[in-house]
């Protein structure tokens, strides 16, 4: 099942797995790189030097195409771009939308730039800075990209840009591929289902967590650290959703602490990242300190394996899922199920 996406990243099929922090990391994105999906690593979560350690490792467990997810607004980004195009990372995906020039600078090296964005006049904005593809997310999905339907978002984007669109939110299996090449989309990006892989190094106790949830047990909630997520409903996030930002401060502050130290950051380089995230996404000052928040407490559940202590981000489609294949498992059945599907729908016509 061959679609431009696949031309342009140079891979069998047109079947991404995003970049999630504490999650994608080498062995789930060479594993999705060998099962001929794209495999994308989260590099928000590391520092420059455990990027580049990354980056080599995938490069020794595959010799196919893979992508970094990128943070546009870190304080290092200049030098994360700099080692993909040193390393030769075919793909350089970003959360937050590049600008024209950092764009420019990857496109110029030969390297796929794919930003992720949630609105039409967003994917508009960064195919005319020269983005190769967009990755289009709706409101099914990680809930950060805002509420607009996937069903919905995804004919408008396709309708409004000549680059590949990449449909995610809400997908996790052949049926959902069928439906956004249909949409006119060439693929389908995925993170929930990825996470949910006997590939994915998540413990297998907040897996579970994971496989007893249902498509209502999700909240979209902004009171974690200041921004919209999605994730499981625990007596955490209800806690959180009853507090208010003065209970929550001093925690947040708590974690910043933890996550320098964690990284190796100084204080310098975090105030730097903050102000540049309050810039970028225009947050009053207290939400910037609430960020803080988010990567520790999902490090506390998806690696320390403490969801009671932690958050679950999560797609609403995780209420669809009830096994863990492998990833070559999962991209094969996806794309045989996608194969029969569209049998069935040009049989009709």
């Amino acid at each position: 099942m061959r679609t431009p996406l696949c031309d342009l990243a140079g891979v069998r099929h047109p079947v991404v797995q995003t970049g999630m922090g504490w999650v994608a990391g080498p062995s789930l994105v060479s594993a999705t790189a060998e099962a001929g999906g794209l495999g994308v690593l989260a590099s928000a979560t590391m520092t420059l030097e455990q990027l580049e350690s990354a980056v080599r490792e995938v490069k020794e467990r595959t010799d196919r195409p893979f992508g970094v997810n990128l943070r546009a607004d870190a304080g290092d980004a200049e030098q994360r771009v700099e080692l993909l195009i040193r390393e030769g990372v075919r793909v350089a995906s970003f959360a937050l939308a590049p600008s024209q020039r950092l764009i420019g600078k990857l496109k110029d090296a030969g390297v796929v730039v794919v930003p992720s964005v949630g609105a039409r006049r967003h994917a508009e904005k960064v195919a005319s800075w020269g983005a190769d593809a967009v990755l289009v997310q709706g409101g099914e999905g990680g809930g950060h990209t805002g509420p607009v339907a996937t069903t919905l978002l995804i004919p408008q984007v396709v309708d409004a840009v000549d680059v590949p669109v990449i449909a995610a939110g809400g997908f996790y299996d052949g049926r959902g591929l069928a439906a956004a090449l249909c949409y006119g989309a060439a693929g389908v990006a995925m993170g929930t289902r990825f996470l949910l892989t006997s590939d994915s190094r998540v413990p297998d106790e907040v897996k579970r967590s994971y496989l007893d949830a249902s498509v209502s047990g999700t909240v979209v909630t902004s009171k974690v650290d200041g921004l919209p997520h999605r994730m499981l409903r625990t007596p955490l996030t209800d806690a959180a959703e009853r507090g208010g930002v003065l209970r929550r401060l001093p925690d947040a502050l708590r974690r910043a602490v933890e996550f320098k130290s964690m990284t190796g950051m100084t204080w310098r380089e975090l105030i730097t990242d903050g102000l540049a995230t309050r810039k970028a996404q225009d947050l009053p000052l207290h939400r910037v300190l609430l960020a803080a928040n988010t990567p520790m407490l999902i490090k506390r559940a998806l690696v320390d394996g403490r969801p009671e202590a932690g958050v679950l981000p999560a797609g609403q489609v995780v209420g669809m899922i009830d096994e863990l294949p492998s990833c070559e498992q999962l991209i094969d059945g996806i794309i045989t199920e996608a194969t029969r599907t569209l049998g069935r729908v040009h049989h009709l016509t």
